[in-house]
């Protein structure tokens, strides 16, 4: 007997190189995909009782090279095609000849909308099931399905070559910044569930990891793909002191900084250090994990250096400005140079209501603590409880209405000022 929870993941990380190999030969993803997913429900059902073979990728791609032959047999157009996968040899053991990378960039093509890109990214590479990936982005199984359907075959009639782009290519920036906006947007949903009854979900976030460190060892020269495992690792190591004893959201001012994985922060910081030492530049990734690390290295949250925060997101909106990163730049301002100008760039920002973040719940939670900095207990209260009342994550409900619970019926100014709010990442 083999314990199962080993031969779960040993098939969760073998999935993706057999699926790449088989796809790479075939040209059919979807075809390709249903084989080795046969053969991955055939290596759980007899591993656990027979053993691991000796070469368990070879086994598997055997294995889903049979269930290729047996869709197409009767197919007379197909005949050729059946003889020859049916005469190609298993590859050796190890490393070589794995096309998970090259199934990464498929899976993340710009022929793709981001939601299907993810979808498709979950499913083929990080081996999730349809199932989970609905549960995790609460939509219905069937819906789900039907999203990666979609997606396989768009990237069938969009004949998109199975290979990794060649660094240098007029296409290379756009193909590597899909990617990396991908894993950044599964990172984000792992980490800030943005609906339902829990606040983080530490499978995506640990699926996203895993491809941004198989994705670094491909690609050990690019900034920004370390610059992004740098900012996952330095924001991931302040999970564990996110939330309390019932699943409550707890602010980055608040949180038990003795609880932080500071293993994760010294790899990320020294990712992060390694990419400017080489005089590589600055890139979003980098410049959003220097944030992190700015945080990170605070043993207390009011030695928060806020003025190089605050310069780190003035040079962010020059090299990829968003209205997200100005809203996070109020913050900064607000705890460096106090709650006017930050209310004056708020205003801005929200443009009466018609701006870019216009029915954000953040955009509401920002301005409320921004207020509450302000002594405007009133005006503070009422924005807490419309951020309360847009956002779809429960935990943040609790806590933005136990924030306005908290200012009710209070006629005075407050004169303390509230530590600073990451209102993306706390």
């Amino acid at each position: 007997m083999t314990d199962g929870r080993g031969v779960e993941d040993l098939l969760r990380s073998l999935a993706p190189q057999v699926l790449g190999l088989l796809a790479r030969r075939q040209g059919d993803f979807d075809a390709c995909e249903d084989a080795v997913q046969e053969a991955l429900i055939a290596a759980a059902r007899h591993w656990p009782l027979r053993g691991i073979p000796e070469n368990p990728r070879g086994w598997l791609l055997r294995t889903a090279k049979r269930r290729r032959v047996d869709q197409v047999r009767g197919e007379t157009a197909r005949r050729r095609r059946e003889e020859r996968v049916a005469r190609e040899p298993a590859p050796a053991a190890g490393p070589d000849g794995d096309d998970t990378l090259a199934l990464l960039f498929m899976c993340c093509h710009p022929a793709l909308t981001p939601a299907s890109a993810i979808a498709l990214t979950l499913r083929a590479v990080g081996g999730l099931t349809t199932a989970e990936i609905a549960a995790a982005y609460l939509v219905p199984e069937a819906t789900m399905a039907q999203r990666i359907s979609r997606a396989k075959q768009r990237l069938k009639a969009s004949a998109v070559a199975f290979e990794v782009p060649r660094p240098g290519a007029p296409d290379w920036p756009s193909r590597l910044g899909s990617v990396l906006r991908v894993l950044y947007l599964v990172f984000n949903e792992g980490y800030v569930v943005s609906a339902g009854p829990v606040l983080h979900r530490a499978d995506l976030s640990g699926e996203a990891i895993r491809l941004a460190r198989q994705l670094h060892r491909a690609l050990p020269g690019e900034g920004e793909v370390a610059g992004l495992l740098a900012l996952m690792l330095l924001t991931e190591a302040r999970r564990p002191a996110r939330t309390g004893p019932h699943g409550e959201l707890i602010p980055l001012a608040e949180q038990d900084r003795a609880r932080w994985n500071r293993r994760l922060i010294r790899e990320g910081t020294a990712l992060l250090a390694g990419t400017f030492s080489r005089g590589a530049g600055v890139g979003a990734y980098r410049l959003q994990a220097a944030v992190a690390a700015v945080h990170d290295s605070a043993a207390r949250a009011e030695d928060t250096d806020w003025p190089q925060i605050h310069g780190l997101y003035e040079l962010l909106e020059h090299v990829a400005g968003s209205p997200l990163v100005t809203l996070n730049r109020a913050v900064a301002l607000a705890m460096t140079d106090g709650p006017v100008p930050a209310l004056e760039l708020l205003d801005k920002l929200d443009a009466e209501g018609h701006g870019p973040l216009a029915g954000h719940h953040r955009v509401h939670a920002v301005r409320a603590h921004v207020l509450e900095m302000a002594g405007e207990p009133v005006q503070a209260l009422h924005h807490y409880r419309l951020a309360a009342a847009l956002t779809a994550s429960t935990p943040e409900q609790r806590y933005l209405t136990t924030k306005a619970a908290h200012l009710h019926g209070v006629s005075h100014p407050r004169t303390e000022r509230p530590a600073g709010v990451d209102v993306t990442r706390t």
